[in-house]
């Protein structure tokens, strides 16, 4: 449920018409008007607040898997419940994973986090600027405060090996940022200037702010409302209270079923902040594995007419 899929593919100029919300402009304001007037947004109070607005705010954007799902393969009832059921069950899987080996869900979390932000750059064809970008959401944070993101990393993976991946983000952090430059470079000269301009924004802001506020910045006011937009196309014919109910259904269901699982099993960090990343990781893997394989089938529906024109 971390996103959906999106209807967008080859060099779209991402930017304008909506998918850079002035909200996140907003937000991005208040974040430097805060920082500057030298409130505490790394104290507890103010980490909470920022853990719930995105969970709260980032979950929504991918509770359309599943409607999506339905719309693009016109499964019936008992397919479409094998399929929701595949989907709860590698959640699931990845839930298991933080109690049984943590520092590998860790790194798992980290790479479909990449790969999944990276998505976002569709004006971008070469998939090593894609990956670069994604990675430098995970990365800018180490470079500026790597005690917080390293003891963040420790919490969630139970241990010292947390500290081991945050030295290897503070390590790839240069050349993915260097990478992301270009590929901020590219995307302004392809025309998705607002989005180049956004995204050099909260690279900054995850440099410079605390990690948990800088995240929250992204994922909920530049990566989701996206995303939200790419659903809402697709699924044109829903209702706006089927949306809303769907929206705030499937992430209650998500937020609920991770904290049923956490009341009852013992090895889960008491941190609030790394069990919602650890949530965002649950939610995560099988929305890359299906939007991966819905992004192919819309390839090939795309394909299909040229095919055929080219064999008459």
């Amino acid at each position: 449920m971390m996103g959906a899929v999106s209807t967008n593919h080859h060099r779209v100029q991402i930017g304008r018409g909506g998918v850079v919300s002035a909200a996140f402009w907003l937000a991005g304001v208040y974040l430097v008007i805060a920082s500057a007037a030298q409130l505490p947004l790394d104290g507890p109070t103010a980490t909470t607040i920022a853990t719930l607005v995105f969970v709260a705010g980032g979950l929504p954007h991918g509770a359309y898997d599943i409607a999506l799902l339905a719309r693009s393969t016109g499964l019936r009832s008992g397919g479409l419940g094998l399929a929701v059921m595949a989907y709860i069950g590698v959640a699931a899987t990845m839930s298991v994973l933080w109690l049984v080996t943590p520092v590998v869900a860790l790194i798992l979390f980290l790479i479909v986090a990449a790969i999944h932000f990276g998505e976002d750059w569709t004006m971008i064809d070469e998939p090593l600027l894609r990956m670069a970008a994604g990675t430098a959401i995970i990365a800018a944070p180490a470079i500026g405060h790597p005690a917080t993101v390293a003891q963040l990393f420790v919490s969630m993976a139970g241990g010292p090996g947390g500290e081991v991946v945050a030295q290897a983000m503070i390590a790839l952090a240069p050349v993915a940022l260097l990478v992301t430059g270009v590929g901020i470079g590219v995307a302004w000269h392809e025309g998705a200037r607002e989005w180049a301009a956004a995204t050099a924004l909260a690279i900054l802001a995850l440099i410079v702010m605390p990690p948990v506020a800088g995240f929250a910045l992204f994922f909920v006011f530049l990566h989701s409302p996206r995303h939200i937009a790419a659903a809402r196309t697709v699924l044109a014919g829903m209702s706006r209270t089927m949306w809303l109910a769907t929206g705030a259904g499937m992430s209650a269901f998500a937020i609920g079923g991770w904290l049923v699982f956490a009341t009852h099993v013992e090895g889960l960090p008491t941190d609030i902040t790394a069990q919602a990343f650890q949530l965002l990781a649950a939610v995560a893997l099988p929305h890359l594995l299906l939007s991966r394989w819905l992004e192919r089938r819309l390839e090939r529906r795309l394909e299909l007419p040229s095919a055929v024109l080219r064999q008459t």
